[in-house]
């Protein structure tokens, strides 16, 4: 190999290793515990029936999140504080406070899913769930965004390990796999809605515009954002794959994650002794990162909308955490049916920050040269169209 082109590929790959993180760690923390229960009850209620659907998102998860990376590469700000300036604080606060509500209730589910992956492991609530909160704490708490990123990637090989494991070891002697499959059924539809709003959440922009900006990435590694939000992309598209294939079998009245004895036995029936240890550190580590993730996102995006500053975020954070976690501990409820429902609802929530996300990328005085135009800007509305009306047939199909 030539030197000069030695150099050149070491250089580039010494960049993007330094700007790796927050695309990876969104991506992953978009297959949260919410998504795993909507993955499961896909594999469980269709076997393969739905894998194309799935694989196919990577093309919408990847180019609508390389836009918010792109915007907060090129202007050095996050989404929240972009939209206050350059439309108004009433639009800013309009766009994230729905997001900060549907949050708390991410919260839910996250502490959730967390608690319910140690009952697997004979963990009462009453110590996983103050343990998941602590550790939490330790890691955020007043810390810059670069040392939050080193312990989460630890997590995300754990949790990508645990599932791609599950599914590959789980014996399917008789699996027929369907490339192509739809119908027009309520329950069909509902899932397809399911899926799409567990691949693109509200948070997800708000969290890769700030990390970008707070990483200070700089336009000239805009090629490196885009490499790593493909490889997120559809890193978290096979990880969900791995979940659905993970439940192929299951009886999908087995899959109660409100009773983890039930749920231990039926994933047990068919994947062995192991499986239950497997799917509970799955359902563990997704909820600790998206913990994490959504918390950052949400913060940063309601303290950049009303102005205050990131200096504040820490205390809206407990404000939203606290009540959440304490609900947990006091409060049952049918998770499957109140998640997966969950995710259909977070199409809704997304149009506001899409929208307004896709308006300022294509301003030329504010993105310049890396502005969204031509066949990119084509393909970042089709794929915006493309998953609000899935979100509406699912609830007309209802």
């Amino acid at each position: 190999m030539d030197v000069a082109v030695e150099k050149t590929a070491k250089f580039r790959l010494w960049n993007l290793l330094k700007v790796w993180g927050p695309a990876w760690l969104v991506m992953i923390a978009d297959v949260d515990a919410a998504s795993v229960i909507t993955a499961a009850q896909s594999g469980a209620q269709y076997g393969t029936k739905l894998i194309w659907f799935v694989m196919a998102l990577t093309v919408p998860l990847f180019l609508i999140q390389e836009v918010a990376g792109r915007v907060g590469a090129v202007t050095g700000k996050g989404l929240g504080e972009l939209i206050r300036e350059h439309f108004s604080k009433r639009i800013a606060v309009l766009a994230a406070i729905p997001m900060a509500v549907v949050d708390i209730v991410s919260y839910i589910v996250e502490y959730t899913g967390a608690a319910i992956g140690f009952q697997i492991f004979g963990i009462s609530p009453w110590i996983s769930v103050p343990i998941v909160f602590l550790f939490h704490l330790l890691i955020v708490f007043r810390r810059k965004y670069e040392q939050v990123e080193k312990p989460l990637f630890v997590v995300s090989v754990i949790f990508a390990g645990a599932w791609i494991v599950a599914a590959f070891l789980t014996p399917h002697p008789h699996l027929t796999v369907t490339p192509f499959y739809f119908d027009l059924s309520p329950g069909f539809l509902f899932l397809l809605a399911a899926n799409v709003g567990a691949v693109i959440m509200p948070f997800m922009l708000f969290y890769q515009a700030s990390a970008t900006a707070e990483k200070r990435t700089g336009h000239e590694n805009l090629w490196a954002i885009r490499v790593e939000t493909a490889v997120g992309a559809l890193v978290s598209e096979i990880i969900m794959v791995a979940i659905l294939v993970a439940t192929i079998g299951v009886n999908a009245h087995a899959l109660q994650f409100d009773n983890p004895r039930v749920l231990s036995l039926g994933l047990s029936s068919v994947a062995g002794s192991w499986a239950p240890y497997l799917f509970g550190i799955g359902l563990i580590t997704a909820s600790f990162i998206a913990l994490i993730v959504i918390s950052l996102g949400s913060c940063w995006g309601v303290t950049e909308a009303l102005g205050w500053g990131r200096h504040r975020w820490f205390t809206l954070y407990l404000a939203e955490s606290i009540p959440a976690a304490l609900t947990v501990l006091f409060f049952t409820y049918n998770l499957i049916n109140f998640a997966v429902g969950m995710m259909v609802f977070q199409i809704f929530v997304l149009a506001g920050p899409a929208v307004i996300l896709g308006l300022l990328a294509r301003r030329a005085d504010l993105m310049g040269r890396y502005r969204l135009r031509g066949v990119n800007q084509v393909l970042y509305w089709l794929m915006l169209a493309l998953i609000f009306a899935t979100g509406i047939l699912s609830v007309l199909a209802h």
